[in-house]
């Protein structure tokens, strides 16, 4: 009687176990019953790679035999790959290992998505040779800018403990492409790179090497200083050049195929070659040299402003376009998307195709330190799209930032890509089911930039939820939807940075921070004021349209051209100011910010029907979020409303609805969350 009780219990509980649903497998679902018999898959040799390889198919794959072979015809692909379907078997060959394992996840991918695998025949070559995630992850386990928990890595539990996420971590990169990691924040401790440390890293570099990741670091140039006792960290000086060689020969000890250095200096009171009256190229250079024996490389960031009175947006442009040609070729200097800072939308940054001679890379944010954090569902390969595809015209039509910065259009000695990690040690990985989706794209359009929005939501919603075509087709919409939504609700036709200081979660477009610097207050951005709103960057302003190539300096700088959603990053437009569609300005601000309200309910509406396709747990996370999202929709809509209102003394449209704050009431709001980078 008690073995009955005991298996009716057991009957009870294990359906439980079966569909509890907690999102730690990310888009990695693939059949949980045994692949192909190790007979079925032929292949020569043996490596921690091969057996990775050997074992997804071992255990995951279910179609015909398949046999993998290293080909040095095939080097040219570099980590790329060719997969060739016969009737007998499925061919994955490469140039190298990692490339192999790459079409073994490509072949998993269609299975899961349940594509057609009779009729293989393709190649791959990936855009970027370094495909980055950058991790903001202190030494004390915080994340600047994390919003999913705590930082994986476990300082003080390395080198002796080690978490099995660690490779799972490395999995889930590699079955998207990715193949470099820089362990901790630009804002980077000296103690990183301390020989305990770098004992540490070198663990973590062990495991992610089969997975083809190589490690990079975050430094602090004041490093030689503070852990070497130097005077200072001078790059002209001789002791400070050697001190960063013996490093440099220190960590190559430990990890061979370490990848380098990524610098952020004399941006935020960081420290860097300007202190000692030297320049950018001097810093970088320095470090480049000490790294360059080992093909190692320097990512240096174009994220600088320091106290000016120049328009924020024009300083990248101003400190590095005189510094052209004069860095080393293993040095990268690494842009952010946009001008200012990560905005929901703003102008590309006019650095890509200015500096003509010296290697340009992207930094994209996936972490949504301007988008809610990870509790708003915005999907972000539109706007990694919206910025690859822009043409800046540098050396012709058809100048994107895609084939500036992937070697075609100038060839690099090495080309790359990065985007600010948005993962924690939440279960689901991103603190939000959704958010999953814009690690996958960062790692999809890394590796081919040409790839559609659609056909990455579409893999993603596949292989993360379900391919039923009741939720796959209403989830994509409001996947692909969801960014220009965000953009309306919070800053439309093109007004950037009037979020809350420090944390950048809420509004605050009244923010002015008296005896802090003018570029750290919202209405420096908005400018605000009886006559209109927006900030003024043409000739008549801060001229800097002037660093765009025509003729994008002519259509931005002409308010009849400047495209609409960018009106007021150009522009400080009359209330009155008729746009395309008739509606003055004031009246267009207004309904664009209730429809951004309006398509958050929608997504309500949405997801709510979607409750009989997907498991329990998921669906009421993703339903909390989206309750917090639309209230957040109405406290941004009201918010801006109301205190714009105050300057364009008009009334807000009858039609759509009331606000529901008062503009005193909000102003009371005070969130304490972290601060900046």
């Amino acid at each position: 009687m008690r073995y009955l009780r005991f298996n009716i219990l057991i009957f009870l509980i294990f359906p439980l176990l079966v569909f509890a649903e907690d999102g730690s497998q990310l888009w990695l679902r693939f059949p949980a019953k045994n692949g192909i018999s190790a007979d079925q898959i032929i292949s020569k040799g043996s490596s921690p790679t091969l057996n990775i390889a050997r074992k997804e198919l071992g255990s995951h794959w279910q179609g015909q035999a398949v046999e993998l072979r290293t080909e040095n015809k095939e080097k040219n692909l570099k980590d790329g790959y060719k997969i060739v379907s016969t009737p007998e078997k499925i061919v994955i060959s490469a140039g190298k290992e990692i490339g192999l394992l790459y079409g073994v996840y490509h072949i998993l991918r269609l299975q899961q998505t349940k594509a057609d695998l009779s009729h293989l025949n393709t190649i791959e070559k990936p855009s970027y040779d370094v495909r980055i995630l950058n991790h903001w992850d202190n030494l004390d386990g915080s994340i600047e800018r994390g919003y999913a928990g705590r930082s994986l890595w476990k300082w003080e539990d390395l080198p002796g403990r080690i978490s099995p996420r660690y490779e799972e971590y490395a999995r889930a990169n590699a079955s998207v492409g990715i193949n470099s990691v820089v362990l901790n924040n630009v804002n980077a401790s000296p103690n990183m790179l301390r020989e305990d440390y770098l004992k540490k890293v070198k663990v973590l570099a062990d495991i992610f090497r089969p997975y083809g990741i190589k490690v990079y670091l975050s430094v602090n140039f004041s490093s030689p200083k503070v852990l070497g006792g130097l005077q200072n960290s001078d790059p002209l000086s001789k002791d400070v050049q050697k001190w960063w060689k013996d490093k440099a020969a220190e960590i190559y000890r430990l990890i061979p195929d370490f990848g380098g250095f990524l610098v952020k200096a004399n941006s935020e009171g960081q420290p860097g070659p300007q202190d000692y009256g030297r320049t950018h190229a001097d810093g970088a250079n320095m470090m480049a040299d000490a790294l360059k024996p080992y093909n190692g490389i320097v990512m240096w960031r174009a994220f600088v402003y320091s106290p000016s009175k120049d328009d924020r947006a024009k300083q990248a442009y101003l400190e590095f376009v005189p510094l052209d040609g004069k860095f080393r070729d293993n040095v990268i200097i690494q842009i952010k998307n946009g001008p200012v800072d990560f905005q929901p939308r703003e102008a590309f940054n006019p650095l890509f195709g200015a500096l003509r001679k010296t290697s340009e890379m992207v930094e994209f944010q996936i972490t949504q330190e301007y988008l809610g954090f990870s509790n708003h569902l915005v999907f972000l390969a539109p706007l990694f799209k919206e910025t690859l595809d822009s043409d800046t015209y540098s050396d012709g039509q058809g100048s994107t930032i895609a084939k500036i910065t992937d070697g075609t259009l100038r060839p690099a000695k090495i080309s790359a890509i990065s985007a600010v990690a948005n993962i924690g040690e939440d279960t689901n990985w991103t603190g939000h089911h959704f958010a999953q989706g814009n690690w996958y794209a960062f790692g999809r359009l890394a590796w081919n930039h040409g790839l559609s929005s659609e056909q990455i939501a579409d893999e993603w919603i596949k292989m993360t939820f379900t391919d039923d075509q009741n939720f796959l087709n209403p989830v994509k919409e409001i996947m692909l939807s969801s960014r220009e939504t965000a953009v309306d609700y919070m800053m439309p036709l093109g007004l950037h940075h009037i979020f809350a200081g420090g944390h950048h979660y809420g509004p605050e477009p009244w923010g002015d921070y008296k005896g802090e610097r003018p570029d750290w207050s919202p209405v420096y951005y908005h400018q605000a004021d009886a006559q209109g709103v927006g900030f003024d960057r043409t000739k008549t302003g801060s001229n800097a349209v002037s660093q765009y190539f025509p003729p994008l300096n002519e259509r931005y700088g002409n308010i009849s051209t400047c495209p609409e959603n960018l009106i007021l990053w150009f522009h400080h437009v009359p209330w009155n100011y008729k746009m395309k569609n008739g509606k003055i300005l004031w009246d267009e601000l207004c309904y664009t910010y209730d429809s951004g309200v309006k398509k958050v309910r929608d997504y309500q509406k949405i997801w709510d029907r979607m409750e009989p396709y997907i498991d329990k747990q998921r669906f009421t996370d993703v339903q909390s979020k989206l309750r917090i999202q639309s209230k957040d929709a109405v406290w941004w809509k009201d918010a801006c409303l109301l205190y714009f209102q105050t300057f364009s003394k008009k009334p807000i449209p009858y039609d759509i609805e009331r606000p529901v704050h008062e503009l005193e009431d909000l102003k009371k709001i005070k969130l304490n969350m972290g601060h900046h980078n």
